[in-house]
């Protein structure tokens, strides 16, 4: 097979390294193109050069193209795959930094909160940006992968407003199922079959089964509460299960800063949190990752690039959707996932024109999704409060309202639980002037927002937040991993 394959934000090298190492794991694909974009040449030097090496080392006919011209990538392309961060780790920092002056603490504040929210006013522009050259100089029917966050704006925006076949694509749903795999003592992630629903980073496991016996909330609350590991660092994950009585795709951290209830006073933040590791809870912790790994591979890129000559071993193909739906639409081997996309009578409790994240099945027809699942009440209660702010933000994200843009933020469950109107007003002001360069849709709305700033009473603090950790540096890191391969 002979075909082409963009990647839009090519240089978030170890995703982009996975993501092109998962696709060649399929026997059919080794003569395809991958073609190569970001706004960083520096970033796609390093990428073109790891995969390069990987072509090399396994004597491929694969072809590897990058440049900073996206038009000129996206030519002729029948998939099209985004892992863009607009506006990088520099607008990342403020989406950390100004809620909590606010008092708004986030863990990772990409899909919601203060923070996700944004995020998606700088990212919608760019993806409508996306889908108009992906209309005018892809190939025809040309097919969407969209990995950026926040997932389901970036979806809406594209399906919605850009017209283009898209699919959000995220692995929540795989990392939620092998912990219960793991906690019910199975041999192997197969033994376990689930049915799991809801909206990106809000999706629930409302049927398993392992072996092909039922599993009842409380055998799962139970396995959770005896694992030595899980019980400490999920300990508001397992809250969650015992009152609605299924369990949450998304890891401890990040699912706190969707719920009103958990990350709302500072005193009780660190009761429900972990730091043994960031993503269960730590404030600001995916930025401080972030930035560590970035540091990171710049320092470390020659063992980055040797470790490349590597041969392609298909048995540690990830669980990324891509590879397996794209080897799903074009050999016709069916493949059944979890994806991001419009509900049109898939979840009979939400709304129509929501992003949800459910159950499908990949052939040559395409990405076919079961319809008809119902959500437990509390399950759907609680993507609602999303949906709603997730509508706002892509409606104030296309048409420039900061007003609505500030109902947006006014109505999220965490801010909400945390701040007063009069602050959430002035914080959005803040936001929006600090990040005016990724905003191109808020021009008009600047000066005003700037005098209003400049004229404002009300008070913020200077707060590092509940649980807050310095970025560790290179030396810090090595320590670190030498320390872990001598005690392992």
């Amino acid at each position: 097979m002979s075909f082409k394959i963009a990647i839009i934000g090519a240089g978030s090298v170890g995703f982009t390294k996975k993501l092109f190492t998962d696709i060649l794991c399929v026997p059919e694909f080794s003569d395809i193109e991958f073609a190569l974009t970001d706004l960083s040449e520096h970033n796609l030097g390093m990428i073109k050069a790891i995969l390069d090496r990987i072509v090399e080392a396994n004597k491929l006919p694969t072809k590897v193209t990058a440049t900073t011209d996206r038009r000129k990538a996206l030519e002729g392309a029948r998939y099209v795959i985004s892992c863009v961060r607009v506006g990088g780790l520099e607008a990342y920092a403020d989406d950390i930094r100004i809620p909590l002056k606010y008092g708004i603490d986030q863990c990772v504040g990409d899909t919601i909160c203060a923070g996700g929210i944004l995020y998606g006013q700088r990212n919608i522009p760019v993806i409508l940006d996306f889908c108009k050259d992906i209309l005018e100089v892809a190939e025809p029917g040309a097919k969407f992968l969209n990995y950026a966050n926040p997932m389901a704006m970036n979806t809406w925006a594209a399906i919605e407003y850009g017209k283009v076949d898209t699919v959000g694509l995220c692995h929540g749903v795989q990392h939620g199922a092998e912990q219960i795999a793991e906690v019910l003592g199975a041999k192997s992630h197969s033994e376990l079959d689930y049915v799991c629903s809801g909206i990106n980073h809000q999706t629930w496991f409302i049927g398993l089964r392992l072996n092909g016996r039922k599993i009842g909330k409380d055998e799962l609350v139970a396995a959770f509460e005896e694992h030595p590991v899980y019980s400490q660092q999920e300990k508001l994950r397992i809250d969650v299960l015992k009152r609605f009585g299924v369990y949450s795709t998304e890891s401890n951290g990040h699912l706190s800063e969707y719920l009103p209830w958990y990350r709302k006073r500072p005193d009780e933040i660190t009761r429900w949190i972990d730091m043994s590791d960031w993503i269960h809870g730590e404030t600001g912790g995916y930025l401080r990752y972030s930035t560590e790994t970035r540091n990171w591979f710049e320092t470390e890129f020659p063992q980055f690039l040797e470790a490349a000559s590597k041969p392609l071993d298909p048995a540690k193909r990830s669980n990324e959707h891509a590879s397996h739906i794209l080897e799903a639409l074009e050999t016709n081997r069916v493949y059944r996932g979890h994806f991001n996309v419009k509900n049109t009578g898939i979840i009979t409790n939400l709304p129509q024109d929501a992003i949800i994240e459910s159950p499908g099945f990949v052939d040559r027809f395409g990405i076919n999704m079961a319809s008809g699942i119902t959500l437990p009440e509390a399950c759907a209660a609680t993507c609602m409060a999303s949906i709603n702010v997730q509508r706002m933000s892509v409606h104030a994200a296309i048409s420039g309202d900061i007003d609505l843009l500030k109902l947006a933020v006014l109505h999220d469950p965490l801010v909400g639980a945390v701040s007063t109107p009069e602050e959430v007003w002035q914080m959005v002001d803040e936001m929006v002037v600090a990040q005016a360069r990724w905003l191109p849709q808020y021009a008009d709305a600047m000066p005003a927002a700037k005098e209003r700033l400049s004229t404002s009473k009300v008070k913020t603090r200077d707060w590092a937040g509940a649980a807050r950790r310095k970025v560790r540096s290179i030396e810090e890191l090595r320590a670190e991993k030498t320390a872990l391969k001598q005690a392992g």
